[in-house]
This record gives C-alpha cells, structure tokens and sequence, in this order.
C-alpha cells in the first residue's frame, strides 16, 4: 500500500445547497454555428450518474446527480464560502443531506465544475426522487493536502479523499507510479479551462470536435467518471503543456456543442516530470471504484 499523509489531514465540515438549473443565454451556438436550446448546469439530474456514457446526450455541459454550491455571500469576502467549497470538497468525500425529505442520506462527491464553481455529489436513483433545489449538503471534506510520501513533488495529489487513492489500487514501479485509467488524452484538444493557475478546484474540457482524433483515441465511450490521463500536461501549479508531463482526472460532465468545451475533468494527480504511467484498464471508473452503483 502507497504510503501517505492521510493521518495528518484535516477533515472539515463544508456546506451547500442544491442548485437550481441556471441559462444565461436561451440559445448555445455550436462550434459549427448551430443555435441550440439544451439543459445544462445544475439541478437534480434524475437519469444521469456517474458511469453513464458523457456523449450522445441532448445536453450542454450537464452535471451527473446534484449539483451543489455555497450561495453565502459575505460583502467582506464575496464567494469566499463557495471557493472554500469547491476547494476543499475532494472526490471521494462523503456527503450527508441536511435538510429536505432526504435528511439524513448520504452520497458520494465525484468532481467539480470550473466557471459555474459547482460540486457534483452522487446518489441512489431513491434518493435522487426526495431532492429538491435549496437542500442543503453537507460535505465531510477530507483529502486537500493529501501526499504521497514516497513520491511528492515527482506526483503531485489533488481533490481526492484517501479512500479513492486506496480504491484506485495504484501500483509502485521504482521511480515511477502505475495508474489505472480508461483512455489516454492528446493534450492538443484540451480546451475550456486552460491556463487556470491553480487545479484545487473546478476542471477542464475534452474538445471533441475533430473527428479523426476521436476515432484515434477511442473516446466516443467515455463515461461520467472515466479516470483518464492527459499526455503532455503538467498540472502541478495550473494548467499547462509540458512535454513528457502526464496529468490523471476524473470526467465530471457530459460533453458540450460550444467551441473550446467538451467533458469536463477535475484533476487528481500529476507530475512535471512524467514519472507517471497509465495503464488502460476500463473498469477504472469511481462509480465503480467506490462501487457507487450496483450495475456497473
């Protein structure tokens, strides 16, 4: 077993409220001019989870399960509450709901969502039925600071709770470090989120657009919840290209019709210097992982 740093984190209550769906413009043109109307962010989604194909959806950008964020707003601070939210929930974490005729069942974080600074929370399809917009959830968080001892700074840990790094099942090779992901990804059609300076929060997209890359790859079977590996990017302070660098995440959203988006993936390991691995292995899915759903 991979030694950490597990025992010396902190474990913090944070908190949010389900949100409703949001549209900020009626129509969402598409990359190849198309104006669409689709749902998109937020809500309680009630035939999507995590391990559900992320394309071939009538969908923009949509979240697995609930969609969750902090709407305190401190007129000292702003959305600091919503930033230490997205912050500090990691994947993996569980989450507890508050209030509702859903008190008192649990769920499972599975990602963040950059730009709406969303927490995307999965529950059993029962669970799901008693949910409403304005829940509250609370998130036993659990995981930000988390290290590899052997191996930190060579790969660095983000957004994950120890329990997933022990599910996951990650295998030592010297220097190096075996990671078990779906599909690897050319980090030339990486687009929406880009450039961000740090990757303690929110994700980044898929483009999906050029269709001989998609074929070359495989991806037109990504699922929600896919651990997959960008080639060529270094997620160690942002994001960024850097040859030989190799980032893993977490798909968190469905695919998207606007240029430069696509699914979304919340970063959970990196390093600079290419000391990790990937292994193709498709049952590397946290719905199945933390054995979210009994079908899959």
């Amino acid at each position: 077993m991979l030694k950490t740093n597990a025992e010396r984190l902190i474990k913090i209550s944070v908190m949010g409220e389900i949100a409703s769906p949001t549209i900020r413009n009626v129509y969402t043109v598409s990359a190849t001019g198309s104006p669409q109307v689709l749902p998109g962010v937020g809500g309680v989604v009630y035939n999507l989870r995590v391990g559900d194909f992320a394309l071939g959806w009538e969908a923009d950008h949509v979240e697995p399960g609930v969609s969750v964020s902090n709407r305190e707003n401190d007129p000292r601070s702003g959305q600091a509450a919503n930033t230490a939210f997205n912050v500090l929930a990691c994947v993996g974490n569980q989450a507890i709901v508050a209030s509702g005729d859903g008190k008192g069942d649990q769920g499972i974080v599975t990602g963040k969502h950059g730009g709406i600074e969303h927490v995307m929370v999965d529950f059993s399809k029962e669970v799901l039925e008693k949910l409403l917009p304005g829940d509250k959830i609370l998130i036993r968080a659990y995981g930000t600071g988390l290290k590899l001892r052997e191996y930190y700074p060579d790969i660095r840990v983000f957004n994950m709770d120890p329990s997933l790094l022990e599910a996951w099942g990650l295998q030592p090779a010297g220097e190096k470090l075996l990671v078990g992901v779906t599909h690897l990804i050319p980090s030339a059609i990486m687009g929406s989120g880009l450039g961000a300076n740090q990757t303690y929060s929110g994700d980044y997209d898929i483009q999906l657009f050029d269709e001989g890359i998609v074929e070359q790859y495989g991806l037109r079977d990504l699922r929600l919840g896919d651990l997959v590996a960008i080639v060529d990017a270094d997620h160690s302070f942002g994001r960024i290209y850097r040859q030989g660098a190799v980032s893993v995440g977490v798909v968190v959203h469905t695919n998207c019709i606007s240029a430069g988006h696509g699914p979304g993936v919340t970063t959970l390991l990196t390093s600079a210097g290419g000391k990790i691995v990937p292994q193709i292995n498709q049952n590397a899915n946290i719905a199945s992982l933390l054995k979210l759903r009994a079908d899959i």
